[in-house]
């Protein structure tokens, strides 16, 4: 059944850019030419290009939107890739949810970095991680964006929040001054244009202090060097086109189901010329029913009989990737192994 409705709904946008840079290897070792697109950091990152070329694209094209749900451990991301997205967002909502607590600054750089490191091992697409503040001053940032870069991140939102920082749609946040924002953003331009590429989008939480005030912030990301610009919570249609006129560059939606943001769709969001838009709360969402109605039903068959069967045995496995990993274990089969096709869980 697992199997039955993976990827069975097409993903609705179609990019030219943005693909899997590759080599045949025979394991010898051999010179290879590759063009790198849109790389704007000393050292290439192909998966920067990937990620960079597929939002500029969509910039370009008003059909075109990269639409992704946001995912927070390996599982999740791979899914996520299964059903066909082209890009992966850990943002700090999810992430959070899955350490069992609230978006609020309680997970840092450590964290993170383990989290990108546990997704980019399973995943083949670009991942976009949430950077939050950056967690400290502006070395704190440069430091944040490295570490990213050479964890497997493709790209890292840093925001003007104050710390500890907390979800853009929830009550209580607030932002740091001008220059603290704007020296957050060069920190991570220098460490991207000094390091590892990495796109970079500068998100603003500053609508709270008046959209002129976000359009100044967002205008000034973009003269530092950024990718692309976030301004959080914006509340309707009409708002989201006045930025998009005011800014002939890359910007970057959010939709939060009952957040504060209208509910438009990625093809309405496209149309007004947003490059990508992020839905970070879906997947929370999704958990959060799932199991605990799982867990009523459990406890509901106590009683009366055996438990619910939500998958059967053999989807499980295969859903966690048991299949693959006995079929690549095959290639290092030796006598008298303990596992494996001498074993008992291997069929073919």
């Amino acid at each position: 059944m697992t199997q039955s409705i993976v990827n069975t709904t097409a993903y609705p946008f179609k990019f030219e850019s943005g693909k899997l840079i590759e080599t045949q290897s025979d394991g010898k070792g051999k010179n290879v030419t590759l063009t790198v697109p849109n790389c704007r950091g000393r050292l290439p990152s192909l998966q920067a290009s990937r990620l960079r070329s597929l939002m500029l694209e969509a910039h370009n094209d008003p059909s075109k939107i990269v639409a992704h749900v946001c995912s927070y451990d390996g599982l999740s991301s791979r899914l996520c890739e299964e059903a066909g997205f082209p890009i992966l967002f850990l943002a700090g909502y999810a992430m959070a949810s899955a350490f069992g607590l609230p978006d609020t600054g309680y997970i840092a750089f450590q964290e993170v970095a383990a989290k990108i490191q546990e997704v980019v091992r399973v995943s083949s697409i670009p991942v976009i991680v949430d950077g939050d503040t950056g967690y400290g001053g502006p070395m704190n940032v440069a430091r944040t964006v490295e570490g990213f870069a050479h964890a497997g991140a493709a790209g890292i939102m840093v925001e003007d929040q104050t710390w500890p920082k907390r979800c853009g749609h929830t009550r209580g946040k607030n932002v740091v001054s001008r220059g603290e924002a704007f020296a957050r953003w060069q920190a991570a331009v220098d460490a991207r244009n000094n390091g590892l590429d990495i796109w970079i989008m500068a998100r603003t939480d500053s609508l709270i202090l008046g959209y002129e005030e976000a359009l100044f912030r967002a205008k000034k990301a973009i003269e530092i060097g950024v990718d692309c610009v976030f301004v959080e919570a914006l509340p309707d249609r009409e708002t989201m086109a006045r930025l998009r006129k005011d800014l002939d560059f890359p910007v970057f939606a959010n939709i939060i189901e009952g957040g504060k943001t209208e509910n438009l769709s990625a093809k309405d969001l496209a149309e007004l010329g947003y490059c990508g838009v992020a839905y970070p709360w879906t997947l929370v969402a999704a958990k959060l029913k799932s199991i605990r109605e799982t867990l009523e039903a459990l406890k509901g068959s106590f009683a009366v009989g055996k438990p619910p069967t939500v998958l059967t045995y053999q989807e499980v496995c295969e859903g966690v990737g048991f299949d693959k990993y006995y079929e690549k274990e095959e290639k290092y089969a030796y006598e008298g192994r303990a596992t494996g096709a001498n074993g008992h869980q291997w069929e073919k």
